[in-house]
């Protein structure tokens, strides 16, 4: 064992402890987060117009702080973007880390000296949560990739921006940098496809334990890998043991992931984003990720079918339920106040409080008030695929609502591996799976107001091509699952 693993060893044991005296004890956490950023931010400008020296329950807090998106705060973080300073938090943010929205185009969420140290704590302790409970730590003498944006940074008034995973890419701890791939001159290519070409011509030959990313673009990455070596990434690789991910839902990627890797791996789900770092997989065996309660973050839910009407209820962590769909709603050491970040999550456990992201809220099927959501169709497909030789690269689903002929229905795009033999046969498996999880869609087929899902194909690499064309191939760009209107669909007519 060397001095690396057995550090490793030890340090997990002592991250394992700190996490159990906040995890057990969630509503006192939450309290003690919750005071210290109304305490920290009472001077600041959104402080004093929202009355924070005031406050004195959490009642108070939601009776004076509407939840907002980006749209709504846009204000004060324009001021933060223009130089000034005490806006949201004391001070100026370290950063901005800059994002794609659909309707605010860029997206500028500030990142703070209170805030940068979760990141990259968050990250590190879901190693580590998974080196005490399993025992294995050998991974750390080996080499270790994330498929990440660019690390080059932009500025704006003294204060420098660019892609989240570029900007943590400056905080790999001293003893991971000579273990960290690609290198800078590779992580810093613009073009998606041939920065992955270079990673695969840079790892090749090199001793990977660790391959972390969004699961889409590491399929892209480990293909490169097979059509160059002509053999499963599990040889190339030989100590390859741990996939980590996060984003989207690995489950629907896994079968043509053990496919090129030619065995399975283990694997830890992490639920990062600009605006905090949520949330990871604690244990190999039980289902969900660990919320972290002590990371400068606030937590409210407002239950997903509740959202859109006027005034809908915000719960605390000690009020949410299990299997209950909830927005998730944020206050942070960044400065964002009751913050609709924009995702769905459900509690898998309690004790400790454990989620799953389900979805975006923004991220639906309701044309006929049917209310799919993301983590519907995923488990739909996971159970058609089950005990089958089915495997898909890539899908998503849109309503057809004026068809040629015959009743509408929902549109599922899939681009396959493997085909199954009888596409129909599959596409009933789809819809009874869909039938049995949401009782407004089983209500409109039996109605005859839907007609049964219509499964169409899309070519090998499409999915690639349609991100390429919107200017979202890789980095930590990803396919929605489904939506509401047809502008994906219609690209493939």
């Amino acid at each position: 064992m060397s001095l690396k693993t057995l550090g490793a060893k030890i340090f997990a044991g002592i991250v394992h402890k700190q996490t159990q005296k906040w995890a057990t004890n969630p509503v006192a956490t939450q309290e003690r987060v919750f005071k210290e950023l109304l305490a920290k931010a009472k001077e600041t400008e959104f402080g004093k117009d929202h009355g924070f020296d005031t406050i004195q329950t959490y009642a108070d807090y939601a009776a004076k702080v509407p939840v907002r998106d980006y749209e709504g705060l846009k204000y004060y973080v324009e001021k933060v973007v223009h130089g000034e300073a005490d806006i949201l938090w004391p001070g100026k943010p370290l950063y901005f880390a800059k994002t794609s929205g659909t309707t605010s185009g860029a997206k500028y969420i500030p990142l703070t000296k209170e805030s940068m140290p979760f990141h990259i704590q968050a990250a590190r302790n879901a190693i580590l949560s998974y080196v005490h409970e399993t025992g294995k730590a050998d991974f750390v003498d080996g080499k270790m990739i994330f498929l990440q944006g660019s690390p080059e940074l932009d500025e704006k008034h003294g204060v420098k921006f660019g892609r989240l995973s570029g900007i943590v890419a400056h905080y790999v701890p001293a003893y991971l940098q000579k273990n960290r791939m690609p290198s800078w001159e590779t992580n810093i290519i613009d073009d998606w496809e041939t920065k992955v070409d270079a990673i695969v011509g840079e790892t090749i030959n090199e001793d990977m334990t660790v391959i972390s990313g969004i699961p889409s673009w590491v399929q892209m990455y480990f293909e490169k890998l097979h059509q160059k070596a002509g053999k499963p990434v599990g040889e190339i690789f030989k100590n390859f043991n741990l996939f980590i991910y996060g984003g989207v839902n690995y489950e629907p990627y896994r079968a043509k992931f053990e496919k090129l890797i030619g065995r399975m791996v283990d694997s830890i789900e992490l639920f990062p984003a600009s605006e905090g770092f949520f949330a990871y997989q604690d244990s190999q065996t039980e289902k969900g990720m660990l919320l972290l309660l002590n990371s400068g973050i606030f937590y409210e839910f407002i239950k997903a079918d509740e959202f859109f009407t006027q005034n809908p209820r915000r719960y605390t962590i000690g009020e949410v339920e299990l299997s209950v769909n909830y927005v998730l709603i944020l206050s942070t050491n960044a400065g964002l106040w009751a913050y609709n970040i924009g995702d769905t999550v459900a509690f898998t456990s309690i004790a400790p409080y454990r989620v799953v992201v389900t979805g975006r809220v923004k991220h639906y099927i309701s044309a006929f008030g049917e209310h799919v959501i993301g983590k519907e169709v995923e488990t739909a497909l996971e159970q058609a695929m089950e005990g089958t030789e089915v495997r898909i690269n890539e899908f998503t689903v849109a309503p057809q609502i004026t068809p040629e002929s015959g009743l509408p229905y929902h549109e599922w795009l899939i681009e396959f591996e493997n085909e199954p033999k009888d596409m129909d046969a599959f596409a009933l498996k789809i819809d009874a799976a869909m039938r049995k999880q949401n009782v407004y869609y089983d209500d409109l087929i039996v109605g005859k107001v839907l007609r049964t899902l219509i499964i169409t194909k899309v070519a090998k690499n499409g999915f690639q091509e349609y991100m390429k064309s919107i200017g979202k191939l890789g980095g930590q760009n990803k396919l929605p699952r489904l939506s509401n209107d047809r502008k994906i669909a219609d690209y493939f007519k």
